[in-house]
């Protein structure tokens, strides 16, 4: 059984006067132990897509498909029943740590109640044993338990959300950007724990994230997600070093290579597609190169391109989008 399996999910921003279609029948599935990142321009679906299946979105949102986590339906839970999942089983680090506390509460306070949440009346002591256990996970001193989120950096305060995300020994963790704001030398430190840290505790990511570099460096599958829509997922060494269709071969030749031969960057021409419409046929036919006109009417269906043992799916008419523009 896999651990998460997304099938058919559709999320719709019901507005005063029109709709948003945010993610649009999206279908994927996540391994015990897999990592599994998400990629594709801002205003994709990405964080929608992962908040969604957590009902961590406003009221507007409408939420069909299902999500199903270990074979239950997360968005057939009650709250009550999704209060012993959430945090507990599957945790977040979400974007802008930096705000995420109380800036007059110091640390170790703002965590012990977050655990007395879940578990009432454990001692006092359990709980700073426990969290001075996972400040060291994350390298960071047992002094950072006293000071206040002001006194600390912004990768100090990235590796106490991470901690925080730890605290009950998750079997899902999502990181929705969640090295986006750090610079570089620190961003590449904490990605390095963070893998360290999936192998100490058995853990399934799902990484959120415009940065394909990340993605190639620390997942071992990948969801490409453009406009509410998948159009390419499969492994890391399949898909971003061959890329299928043509928004992820788009995506790659807009980012540095800091290997091989030296090729012009191009961005993709044009911009996001009105998400308060359908698109009748491919989401990505007025941007994409290769386009005709069964791609302005047809809507393609997802096919399977890597073959039984090799999982590999594009959403596109021309076998794939296997082109070489």
């Amino acid at each position: 059984m896999a651990l998460l399996e997304i099938k058919d999910l559709n999320i719709t921003y019901q507005m005063k006067n029109e709709s948003v279609y945010a993610v649009q029948d999206a279908s994927f599935t996540m391994e015990q132990g897999d990592a599994v990142g998400i990629v594709g321009e801002s205003g994709s679906g990405k964080s929608t897509l992962a908040m969604g299946v957590l009902q961590l979105l406003p009221k507007t949102a409408l939420i069909e498909g299902q999500a199903l986590f270990e074979g239950r339906d997360l968005l057939t839970l009650s709250p009550e029943e999704l209060s012993k999942v959430r945090w507990r089983e599957i945790s977040v680090v979400f974007q802008k740590s930096m705000n995420a506390l109380s800036p007059v509460h110091r640390i170790g306070r703002q965590i012990e109640d977050v655990y007395l949440v879940h578990f009432p009346g454990t001692p006092k002591k359990e709980i700073r044993e426990r969290i001075y256990e996972l400040l060291k996970v994350v390298n960071l001193n047992e002094r950072v338990y006293e000071l206040f989120p002001h006194e600390l950096s912004g990768g100090m305060m990235q590796r106490i959300s991470i901690a925080l995300s730890l605290l009950f020994n998750p079997k899902l963790l999502v990181m929705d950007e969640a090295t986006t704001a750090l610079d570089v030398v620190t961003q590449s430190q904490i990605l390095n724990e963070i893998m360290q840290l999936q192998d100490k505790f058995n853990l399934t990511r799902l990484m959120i994230t415009h940065d394909v570099s990340v993605v190639a460096s620390t997942c071992n599958k990948v969801v490409v997600m453009y406009a509410g829509r998948i159009m390419e997922t499969g492994a890391v060494t399949d898909v971003l070093v061959s890329p299928r269709h043509p928004y992820t071969q788009g995506l790659l030749r807009s980012f540095p290579s800091f290997e091989g031969e030296k090729t012009d960057l191009r961005g993709i021409p044009g911009s996001l597609p009105d998400l308060t419409h359908k698109a009748e046929g491919c989401v990505f036919a007025p941007r994409c190169p290769y386009a005709t006109d069964r791609c302005r009417t047809q809507r393609p269906e997802i096919q399977d391109v890597g073959g039984k043992d090799r999982p590999w799916q594009v959403a596109c008419h021309m076998t794939g989008g296997e082109r070489n523009g």
